[in-house]
């Protein structure tokens, strides 16, 4: 990445949020690494003070083996100043002017801040409503009205997930959201109404005086049935759907970009292969298999599964903000995965995990390497509750006859192997949309953006790759992931 796009960056002022994120952390490196000479970045913080805030840098991102390279590259005096452009603050997107309490501060960053990123987010699939609605909906509209309040403001780029799509089968274009779509035209989404179901749903519960864990379970429940009834699969994307829609309708002058990566994956070359933090939507799954844990899974072996590397989608965000930054008025949605340009399926993914823990097992608790079977792959829901009864549940009645009849004997037995099933189920359910996708993302935009760093001359933008074409497979599964899943694994 030379010349042009790092003389965009170059003496730059950037708020980037949800640093200690993955993605977030992926893309601060890259910024650090190639323009240093960047003015100021500002990182904002989930923490009470600055030197929480701080403490959080230094503990969660910069102490990270990610940033080793930079440290390497710079060297301890060079680190030094330029960790002193990179300016951690406490705040929080779901709230007014992002949490900041200092008056003084905020004028400043109005004053100076050119590009904000927008990378916060709550990405877990069923979480609390209320939760999902002030991080995932309100959260990017507190970012933009702040952004809107920056004298200097280019650009805002937002990132949210391909799967706002729901579960649409076919070419997914990069649209953007009306105010109040649905995915199944099921009445009119009214973004306000679900804020006051949810406050209602509060209010309600603590009037009862339900236990905080009852609160929570209602308020996860809430959250995928208002899901479900405009056509989204989960909480998650649902709630960033209607963030997505908020900021399109409010967004008046300002340049906004929206990023769309799909399953976010390993490093595949920056700033070194194999780099991942945190198990994402297809690593359980890879992990519990080369544990021997997972003897059946619900997937369809030829579906598309899209993957996309974290360098990759970090690539596309510096190109995005150096081709958008000040063209006033411009809305741009860029779909950041692999379906449409170098597609993998989940049973070509399947076969490449077996043929590595067969050659490289894991080891178990005892020192013996852990054999793993092909297993069972069912492809549709019905089947996969069939073969859970037959398997699980008829046995389980068994022993739920003898609790009956012998309360003494084993009497936790039932419950636990109970709770484990119904876990089992529900997180089938959760990923069920993702491992039977019949979708596949387009990415037009994202082509021509990838063009236009050619045409301007690969020397240039040389060390911006995010073409899926240049990823070989078997290579990067079987070299690159899960030797870096490995690693992560056995680290934590």
């Amino acid at each position: 990445m030379d010349s042009k796009c790092v003389q965009f960056f170059q003496n730059k002022t950037i708020l980037i949020t949800g640093v200690p994120g993955f993605l977030a952390k992926v893309f601060l490196e890259k910024i650090l690494r190639v323009q240093p000479d960047v003015k100021r970045l500002y990182l904002l913080l989930r923490s009470t003070d600055n030197e929480s805030a701080m403490e959080r840098f230094r503990t969660e991102v910069l102490e990270k083996d990610l940033f080793r390279v930079l440290r390497n590259d710079l060297g301890d005096a060079n680190l030094k100043i330029v960790l002193k452009k990179v300016v951690p603050i406490p705040g929080d997107i779901s709230v007014v002017n992002l949490g900041l309490k200092d008056s003084d501060l905020l004028q400043h960053m109005w004053n100076e801040i050119e590009i904000i990123v927008n990378v916060a987010a709550t990405t877990n699939f069923d979480e609390r409503y209320d939760v999902g609605l002030s991080i995932n909906t309100f959260g990017p509209l507190n970012v933009l009205n702040f952004a809107k309040k920056c004298v200097k403001g280019q650009l805002l780029l937002h990132v949210s997930t391909a799967y706002v799509c729901g579960e649409k089968p076919g070419i997914l274009p990069e649209k953007t959201f009306k105010m109040g779509e649905t995915l199944n035209s099921n009445g009119k989404l009214v973004i306000e109404t679900e804020m006051e179901l949810m406050k209602q749903k509060l209010k309600e519960l603590q009037k009862q005086e339900c236990s905080e864990e009852e609160i929570a379970q209602s308020m996860k429940d809430l959250g995928m049935s208002r899901a479900t009834l405009h056509g989204w699969p989960n909480t998650y994307v649902f709630t960033k759907s209607m963030g997505e829609m908020l900021l399109g309708n409010h967004r008046e002058n300002l340049p906004l970009v929206i990023i769309r990566p799909t399953m976010i994956t390993s490093t595949f070359s920056e700033p070194f292969p194999g780099w991942i933090e945190g198990l994402r939507t297809i690593d359980s799954v890879i992990v519990a298999y080369g544990k021997g844990r997972l003897k059946c899974f619900l997937a369809d072996s030829n579906s598309v599964l899209d993957l996309i590397p974290v360098d990759m989608v970090a690539n596309a965000m510096v190109m995005a903000v150096a081709i958008h930054a000040g063209k006033s008025g411009s809305q741009d949605v860029y779909h950041v995965g692999s379906s449409c340009k170098n597609p993998i399926t989940f049973g070509q993914l399947h076969d490449l995990a077996a043929r590595y823990f067969t050659k490289s097992p894991l080891v178990g608790r005892d020192g013996s390497p852990i054999i793993v079977s092909k297993g069972t792959i069912l492809s549709t829901m019905s089947q996969f509750s069939f073969y859970m009864t037959l398997r699980y549940k008829l046995p389980l009645q068994m022993l739920r006859l003898i609790n009956i009849v012998y309360p003494w004997w084993n009497g936790n037995k039932y419950k636990d192997i109970d709770r484990k099933i119904k876990l089992a189920m529900r997180l089938v359910d959760l990923y069920r949309p993702y491992v039977l996708f019949k979708g596949i993302f387009d990415d037009m935009n994202t082509e021509r953006m990838r063009l236009k760093r050619q045409e301007i001359n690969k020397e240039i933008y040389g060390s911006l790759e995010f073409d899926p074409k240049s990823i070989d497979w078997e290579d990067y599964i079987t070299n690159i992931h899960i030797p870096g899943l490995i690693t992560y694994v056995l680290q934590n």
